[in-house]
């Protein structure tokens, strides 16, 4: 399996207006996940043979550059057949940790890092077993 992003997160100081921004501005769909504190985000139909990917919205949890920056963006997550193989690499070539490797429960291996340049980005491992 060649890595790929498979999915993209926005971080907002308030859900409900960055919701009614994307949702006005692109027409895309928003759903709570659960009782969590993020919202999936879907940029076509799930059966949509266009090309992207779709992603989820949650509350900023760091504090963020001081306006205007032109350095802010959006978190891809790029997904992993190993996500403790690939994290050693990350680290053993100039990466940082992030946030750690954390279960989405009967979902996946979540994880954030930083790269060489401060970039934030995720690593995905599908496990339905996470827990």
């Amino acid at each position: 399996m060649q890595p790929r992003p498979i999915h993209f997160e926005i971080q907002v100081d308030n859900p409900e207006r960055a919701i009614k921004f994307y949702t006005t501005v692109f027409h895309w769909s928003f759903q709570q996940w659960g009782e969590m504190k993020y919202w999936m985000c879907m940029t076509a139909p799930k059966d949509s043979k266009e090309p992207g990917i779709n992603g989820g919205l949650l509350p900023r949890p760091a504090l963020m550059a001081e306006k205007p920056c032109g350095t802010n963006a959006w978190v891809c997550t790029v997904q992993v057949d190993n996500y403790d193989a690939y994290a050693k690499t990350i680290l053993e070539n100039g990466g940082m940790i992030a946030l750690p490797k954390m279960a989405i429960p009967g979902m996946a291996w979540q994880g954030y890092f930083l790269d060489t340049e401060g970039n934030t980005f995720g690593l995905h491992q599908a496990d339905v077993d996470a827990k």
